[in-house]
């Protein structure tokens, strides 16, 4: 559930997630760490059961990984939320789909999404989200990717004047 890498507007949608102290920044502890997440995932239920599915088939790829463990474990002691759905034992392959998200910015975005697994990298996956077409969702995502760059714009040193 690390985000390795993403483009300028991926990272603008994850604004919050970036936020965040840890790095890489990481879904799972943003989903059940951060109370920016209830407002993020509409559905929030849905989104938390997901991860920990997520969570639980990584484990099951991977019994070994020490990051994944310590990952169960921070989470496990910080959130109730989590420590409930990681003793369902459910698991789940992340494929494709439609998600409802809140963005602090644009509003509501419900996007189409697809998992792409990487068969050189076990366990990694590039994950893709487009609108429909001529949607609102659509709108929004230009608006945002229109505020991305103006945020980027803001944040760049600036020279002095010295008239």
């Amino acid at each position: 559930m690390d985000v390795l890498a993403a483009n300028r507007l991926a990272r603008a949608f994850y604004a919050d997630v970036y936020a965040g102290p840890h790095r890489p920044p990481n879904l799972a502890r943003f989903t059940f760490l951060d109370d920016n997440a209830h407002r993020f995932y509409p559905d929030w239920g849905l989104f938390a059961d997901t991860c920990v599915a997520i969570l639980r088939t990584e484990a099951g790829r991977n019994p070994h990984d020490k990051e994944l463990h310590d990952l169960v474990g921070e989470l496990s002691t910080r959130s109730d939320e989590f420590r409930g759905r990681w003793s369902a034992h459910n698991v789940r392959h992340h494929g494709t789909g439609m998600k409802t998200f809140h963005h602090p910015v644009v509003g509501r975005l419900t996007l189409a999404y697809e998992g792409l697994e990487m068969a050189a990298e076990p366990g990694l996956t590039l994950t893709i989200y487009a609108a429909e077409p001529g949607s609102p969702s659509e709108q929004a995502l230009r608006l945002l990717a229109s505020w991305a760059v103006s945020q980027e714009t803001d944040s760049r040193p600036r020279a002095l004047s010295t008239d």
